[in-house]
């Protein structure tokens, strides 16, 4: 069993700032895709794991993730690391966050509705990033 190296008010503390909307990378993607001029809501509840974009009159919803919380692929991803720390704590609850993507995903699908994931890591090539972007809202079905 490993123990944490911060004291409990410290992990606390460290926790409350973890935010799960107005993300700094979610927040990076909704000023380019306004800057491209689209134009989106944000985290409907009536939608499977309510995506941080959405057009509807496109029927297309985007999620914007960490790839620590998500679990990017661990091969590629350097951000994609195990905690150094309480492992029988957190293996199940990411491995869980990453099992239930994947079911909305596929309610999505189910619903008729379209989907991108970016990734965090995805955020340093910008032109690539704005190129999934057009082509994936402008696709036809």
């Amino acid at each position: 069993m490993s123990t944490d190296t911060l004291s409990p008010a410290e992990r606390s503390e460290r926790m409350r700032r973890v935010r799960s909307k107005d993300t700094k990378p979610e927040m990076v993607v909704r000023r380019l895709v306004h800057a491209l001029g689209y134009r989106y809501r944000l985290h409907s509840k009536n939608l499977p794991g309510k995506p941080d974009l959405i057009f509807a009159g496109r029927r297309k919803v985007i999620f914007v993730h960490g790839c620590f919380w998500h679990r990017h692929d661990e091969n590629r991803c350097a951000l994609t690391r195990w905690p150094k720390s309480r492992l029988e704590f957190w293996e199940p609850k990411l491995l869980a966050n990453k099992r239930r993507d994947r079911e909305n995903q596929t309610k999505l699908n189910e619903l008729g509705w379209r989907f991108l994931i970016i990734w965090e890591c995805e955020l340093r090539d910008r032109v690539e990033l704005t190129r999934r972007i057009v082509d994936f809202l402008e696709e036809s079905e």
